[in-house]
């Protein structure tokens, strides 16, 4: 076996556990049962699409796979903190309610 034979099945490999992993996490964002739990699930998909965009940039040797990762991982972050601020904002909401309907 050569050295690149055994590089394809490492990277072969880590890419098809990332996979598995993105699937448990896709059922987590979709079962919940939290609102926090799809948000920390929303960002650990994006965590693991750049990982494994990144092997990809290694496995095929293109250099320009890492500027997508890296792109990917700006529209990432600033998806999960929109998501926070809408979430904190429909939490903020529901408290107000609550106080209200006690005070009423």
């Amino acid at each position: 076996m050569s050295l690149s034979q055994a590089y394809n099945i490492l990277f072969g490999g880590a890419v098809g556990v990332l996979v598995l992993i993105m699937l448990c996490v896709l059922i987590r964002a979709v079962r919940g049962p939290e609102i926090v739990d799809r948000i920390v699930a929303v960002n650990m998909l994006g965590t693991l699409t750049i990982m494994i965009i990144c092997i990809l940039s290694l496995w095929l040797k293109q250099g320009y796979l890492l500027d997508v990762a890296i792109i990917y991982a700006m529209i990432s972050f600033l998806a999960v903190v929109i998501l926070t601020r809408i979430y904190l904002g429909v939490y903020h909401e529901r408290m107000l309610k609550k106080e209200e309907e006690r005070r009423g």
